[in-house]
């Protein structure tokens, strides 16, 4: 189950297929009148394909891991070509006025913010001056995530884009990239606030729209903010049954029935973030739990990484957590 010079070169063709594709578009938009109707690369011209613009964005982050990763990969060309065209300073203001509008506080509140973050750390990894020129959304919105987060009286428990939790690591690949010690503390604070005390996790899930694994991603993110010794404690009353291959529920791939359904589809993308937050937890355990674990990811990938391609409402966004899933976030 490894990410193959071939499976990248698919990965990073699927991103280039549908990252400038401007339709079918679904919108985070709010209307106040008829003159906030808009055509897609007008409002957000670097971010207006793949359906939506927070999968535009983690299509972006594919696009820049591969480029950072395997430079010498074929398709690194058209990547440096994309980038070069996409990520210019006139684009780049018009993507951060938007956030400007009055009613644009909740834009892609907290999925899509945590994805540029992501894309961002990536950029700034991979150099060629591409962060610099994005910085200044990347800026607004790491403030608008700090400023968010003493608000938040109550984490989002869901498994899809309003997770809390996962919001929290990739925000945290962020921080650590750019050594924001402040953020970093301050969603050690809340995540220690939110999820400090939970025992016993029930894992009533799948859902039936999941991509995430609310107890993963919970877990995934104590991982990534506690010191080890820390979460060692806490995950083991977290999930005290782990070594023991329960809760089943949790550890069983899911059957996704309809991969035209876009919501059904989601599901798909459950099966790879389970299999990432496994995979990046089971390190930082010992023992049966970290076989248990390691197990199951493995039977998660075999049923997932072929999903990838086939219908646009899964295409349009999969590949990304294919990638988290074989070469996580480092």
């Amino acid at each position: 189950m490894a990410l193959t010079p071939e499976r990248t070169a698919a990965f990073a063709a699927i991103a280039l297929g549908h990252v400038t594709r401007e339709y079918p578009h679904k919108p985070d938009h709010i209307l106040t009148s008829d003159a906030d109707l808009y055509c897609p690369r007008q409002v957000h011209p670097i971010f207006f394909g793949s359906f939506d613009w927070h999968s535009c964005v983690h299509g972006y982050w594919l696009l820049a891991r591969i480029r950072r990763l395997y430079p010498d990969l074929a398709e690194s060309a058209a990547i440096e070509s994309l980038f070069a065209e996409a990520f210019t300073p006139e684009k780049v203001e018009l993507e951060r006025r938007y956030l400007d509008l009055p009613m644009s506080r909740g834009f892609e509140r907290p999925y899509g913010w945590a994805w540029l973050l992501m894309l961002q750390s990536e950029l700034i990894l991979g150099g060629g001056g591409y962060a610099d020129r994005l910085r200044p959304l990347a800026d607004t919105l790491a403030a608008r995530w700090c400023a968010h987060l003493p608000l938040m009286t109550y984490p989002v428990r869901v498994g899809t884009h309003a997770n809390t939790a996962f919001a929290l690591i990739l925000a945290d690949r962020y921080a650590r990239v750019v050594q924001d010690i402040d953020m970093r503390k301050l969603m050690a604070q809340r995540a220690r606030a939110w999820f400090g005390h939970d025992r016993r996790a029930p894992a009533w899930e799948p859902d039936g729209e999941d991509f995430l694994s609310p107890t993963l991603m919970e877990a995934l993110a104590m991982q990534r903010l506690m010191p080890r010794a820390e979460f060692e404690t806490w995950f083991t009353s977290f999930l005290p049954d782990l070594g023991h291959g329960a809760p089943a529920s949790l550890l069983t791939p899911v059957y996704v029935s309809d991969r035209s359904d876009g919501r059904i589809a989601h599901l798909d993308g459950l099966n790879l973030s389970r299999a990432w937050a496994m995979r990046s937890i089971a390190p930082a355990v010992s023992g049966a739990v970290s076989e248990v674990l390691n197990t199951a990811a493995h039977k998660h990938l075999a049923v997932a990484l072929d999903t990838v391609t086939g219908d646009y409402m899964g295409e349009h966004w999969l590949a990304s957590f294919a990638a988290l899933a074989l070469m996580g976030t480092e």
